[in-house]
């Protein structure tokens, strides 16, 4: 089972960050969820550090097109 806490913590992090920078995007855009469900598949990965997480989701955030 995937310890939650970590992935919560990275998540929330990656969206404040990302939503600091693109002052634009909605608290609500789908973007959002994209980014949670590649974290998800990180973490079953093994891959559980908040801080190694919080990396890969802004990655993974710069690498969406803008419009989603």
């Amino acid at each position: 089972m995937v310890d939650d806490i970590p992935l919560i913590k990275a998540v929330d992090t990656v969206w404040s960050l990302y939503r600091a920078k693109h002052r634009d995007i909605d608290a609500a855009d789908s973007r959002r969820c994209l980014m949670d469900r590649h974290l998800q598949g990180r973490c079953e990965a093994r891959v559980n550090e908040v801080d190694e997480l919080t990396g890969f989701g802004l990655a993974y955030l710069d690498r969406l097109p803008d419009e989603c």
